[in-house]
């Protein structure tokens, strides 16, 4: 193999190593209005049709079927200071963007104390567009992940205080990115993923005041296969398909909800997510039959959410907050994700407009802690610091059968 065909392998495969890196500070928790609106706090109560992604025991509570159907509108801005190894603290912002996952829920009551439904939402993804001539150019451009996610579940009342839930995901999603590459050229990196997972809960009224919610979410294995193309088109550079198979981290969340009246409700999640099965990806490319391997060292992390709700006759009044733990090390941190610790204030109203139909709307801000980086990995070598933070606004319509 010659060194310039070396070159291109490598320079490939740290392109696909970095893209799906992305999954990790991008993972997607906002499927509803109502849940995000209360600081994602819902595992315990999961009292609308998002249970399918929340908790499905939450669903044997439920005595009729429902539609529940939105999307959440995310604006990201991150800044980047540095590289600090070229003595220069030059400002470059990121291009907007504003991305819009979907979520929709359908249940309907078979039986008494069974209830069954199907999920559509998107639980990993966003991006990253930097200006074509950027410092990092090198690194990456701009990055699109997109994941689906597709849930039938079924849920059953054991008896009036207990219920059960299970469900089925199968799981598709595409990936573009482009960056610059040797020879003044420039990649683009398409691939498209398939994968199958499962999820589980339990949902414990311990009193008329007092539940306590369970839930696990399995890992995914996810195979990609694709192409990579470069312009202009060199034949030295491995152009053609590329294959890897990326494991999506277990996920898992005991919560607690304490209802103080009739009009208050609040409640405290622990979410915990194992990113510790992202430690090394192996890849495949078709075009002479090798295969190389590059460690990620990702670890074990954890969300804490805290949140409520006020009724008021028809009008219900929402807060909530959490403190999200990067998995991210610093070494690994570049600017594919500019991930780094973070915290989320969350706001929102529900209003019954008629005994059967509902308007959730909320709006998230997070915060990123600046994370200055001074020993990026060598195939990385970019210091610097990233500032960063996001809006979300989220709205969801229901219809209860």
């Amino acid at each position: 193999m010659t060194r310039v065909r070396q070159l291109g392998e490598t320079l490939l495969l740290t392109l696909i190593v970095a893209s799906v890196a992305l999954a990790g500070g991008f993972q997607l928790n906002e499927h509803g209005a109502s849940a995000m609106s209360q600081g994602g706090a819902f595992a315990a109560r999961a009292s609308d049709a998002s249970a399918i992604y929340f908790n499905p025991a939450g669903l044997g509570f439920q005595t009729t079927g429902s539609i529940y159907l939105g999307a959440t509108g995310i604006a990201p801005t991150i800044s980047f200071y540095g590289p600090a190894q070229n003595n220069t603290n030059a400002e470059t912002k990121m291009n907007s963007q504003f991305f819009t996952p979907i979520n929709a829920y359908i249940t309907y009551p078979v039986m008494d104390r069974l209830q069954v439904g199907v999920g559509a939402y998107n639980a990993y993804g966003l991006g990253t567009e930097w200006p074509d001539d950027w410092s990092g150019k090198n690194l990456v451009t701009k990055v699109d992940l997109k994941t689906y996610w597709f849930t039938p579940t079924l849920a059953y009342r054991l008896m009036d205080n207990l219920s059960i839930g299970v469900g089925v995901s199968y799981v598709s999603g595409t990936l573009l990115l482009k960056k610059a590459a040797p020879f003044d050229s420039r990649v683009t990196l398409d691939m498209t993923a398939h994968g199958w997972g499962f999820d589980g809960g339990i949902d414990y009224k311990a009193t008329p005041r007092l539940t306590v919610g369970l839930t696990y979410r399995s890992k995914v294995k996810v195979d990609a296969s694709g192409s990579a193309g470069f312009v202009p088109d060199i034949p030295v550079l491995p152009t053609g398909g590329v294959n890897a198979t990326i494991t999506l981290p277990a996920t898992g969340y005991a919560g607690v909800a304490y209802k103080f009246c009739d009009a208050l409700t609040l409640e405290a999640d622990y979410q915990y997510i194992g990113w510790s099965s992202y430690d090394n990806l192996t890849f495949t490319f078709t075009k002479d039959g090798s295969s190389t391997s590059a460690p990620k060292n990702y670890s074990d992390t954890y969300i804490l959410r805290v949140g409520g709700e006020y009724s008021i006759g028809w009008l219900k009044l929402r807060g909530g907050a959490y403190y999200d733990h990067t998995p991210v090390s610093d070494p690994y941190v570049d600017p594919l994700l500019p991930d780094a610790n973070r915290y989320g204030l969350s706001a929102g109203i529900g209003l019954n407009l008629t005994d059967h139909l509902k308007i959730d709307a909320g709006y998230l801000f997070i915060h990123f802690f600046d994370r200055s980086l001074t020993n990026t990995i060598p195939a990385t070598s970019f210091d610097g610091t990233y500032k960063s933070y996001a809006n979300l606004f989220s709205l969801d319509l229901g219809y209860s059968l």
